[in-house]
């Protein structure tokens, strides 16, 4: 599961940070092997041209402070060539690759790693979509245990969760 904190709608926006998890989604095990990456604002709007737009500035200010000051302090940055080196690594062996709604997620990586003249490290065919599948349930079964919100990583945990739960509720076994 991958999924990303961004200061833009658009594909070439400013990615703040990323996250992934590993997980199975026929078992109940925990998902493991996290990857969380807070991207280099500044390098990727001079070096890349990233955009940032200020409707997305200004919902950011509205988040709690303590959801801002994960997303937007100076600690841990990464160059865009270090995102792109550790995911490449965290993604070898996949099948399959999810996340929440792939034409927002999948859509900004692929910018990138163009923009990085990069080739992105999966197929078309390994996307999966979590938010068509929770959609199917008779409720979104975030609303049950999503604790926080807007940390790319426990967003990824929770979807997570959450696919394997959908599986399950639909006795989906391979």
């Amino acid at each position: 599961m991958i999924d990303l904190e961004t200061l833009g709608v658009e594909p070439d926006s400013v990615i703040v940070t990323l996250g992934a998890i590993k997980f199975n989604p026929f078992s109940d095990a925990e998902p493991d092997k996290g990857l969380y990456l807070r991207g280099d604002i500044e390098e990727q709007s001079e070096k890349y041209n990233r955009t940032i737009d200020n409707n997305t500035l200004e919902w950011w200010s509205k988040q709690p402070q303590k959801i801002q000051d994960e997303a937007f302090g100076d600690h841990d940055r990464v160059s865009v060539t270090e995102i792109l080196r550790q995911l490449n690594k965290w993604c070898v062996g996949l099948d399959y690759i999810w996340c929440q709604g792939p034409t927002f997620d999948f859509v900004m990586l692929q910018h990138l790693y163009k923009s990085a003249k990069t080739p992105v490290p999966w197929n078309y065919w390994q996307i999966r979509d979590s938010r068509t599948l929770f959609k199917m349930m008779p409720q979104d079964p975030r609303r049950a245990i999503q604790e926080q919100l807007h940390n790319a990583l426990a967003d990824c945990y929770y979807q997570a969760k959450c696919v394997q739960q959908s599986y399950k509720h639909f006795g989906v076994k391979k």
